[in-house]
């Protein structure tokens, strides 16, 4: 019992600071940890990991939302888009003999921390106003179909190709597009978590309330710093975040 809440705690600190600052999503840091330390069933880690997912996500973007970081028009199109294309990648997938792209979701992370690290997302919210409401709802809408694709076709990675997208191929300056990432995942993790659980049965409860309320914890104090953080040091904590969780998890997996 010690070994399950030490091992929930440490994986909900991780998930929770990742969700708060990045908008990633807790399946994965979590899903590995109960995996490879308490030898759990991987279809069920990961949907104890999906629904940690779920109140981090929701508090995050409340806390985004409340400093006017969050982009509720845009997210809801591009969030209708990702749960649509979600489907459809994992039906494609599923033609498919085998997966190549099982570390997708690490590497992605590890990129990514060095992306903001060594080149800072410093795009002002003025900027992102300049774009019509037309071209915005087209952006979010093809955008959405990307990593809904990609999610459901790889199996993880959204709130990653979610924020990614969001800054470098929309312009949302950091702040905004975490925002606006938690704020979508908190619908896709509940979706996820209760076809796993609907599907995989009940799951063990201990594990589920240390995950979600260690991961809930994090992401909250995570968010309320971030909100409060100037770009540049939001990007460069965001950065070592990300970089750090990448290589533990690699270190964990392998």
């Amino acid at each position: 019992m010690l070994e399950k809440l030490i091992v929930c705690f440490i994986a909900g600190i991780g998930a929770g600071l990742g969700t708060g600052f990045a908008g990633m999503s807790a399946a994965a840091v979590i899903s590995p940890m109960l995996i490879t330390f308490l030898k759990m069933e991987p279809y069920m880690a990961v949907g104890i990991a999906l629904a940690s997912d779920v109140l981090a996500s929701a508090v995050s973007a409340y806390t985004y939302g409340k400093n006017k970081n969050l982009d509720i028009k845009n997210g809801l199109v591009m969030m209708i888009s990702v749960l649509c294309f979600t489907l459809v990648g994992s039906y494609v997938s599923s033609l498919v003999p085998s997966t190549t792209m099982g570390g997708f979701s690490t590497v992605m992370t590890l990129i990514l921390g060095i992306k903001f690290i060594v080149r800072p997302v410093m795009t002002t919210k003025e900027a992102r106003k300049n774009v019509s409401r037309k071209k915005q709802v087209i952006q979010s809408i093809v955008s959405g179909i990307i990593v809904g694709f990609i999610c459901g076709f790889v199996g993880a990675g959204g709130g990653m190709m979610m924020l990614l997208i969001l800054t470098s191929v929309l312009g949302y300056e950091l702040k905004t597009a975490v925002g606006t990432s938690v704020f979508i995942m908190a619908f896709t993790a509940f979706t996820g978590s209760a076809s796993h659980f609907a599907i995989g049965g009940t799951p063990d409860m201990f594990c589920l309330i240390c995950c979600i309320l260690s991961t809930l914890l994090w992401a909250r104090i995570a968010a309320k710093f971030a909100n409060k953080s100037s770009p540049i040091v939001l990007n460069r904590v965001t950065g070592v975040v990300l970089a750090v969780l990448g290589a533990a998890i690699l270190v964990v997996k392998h």
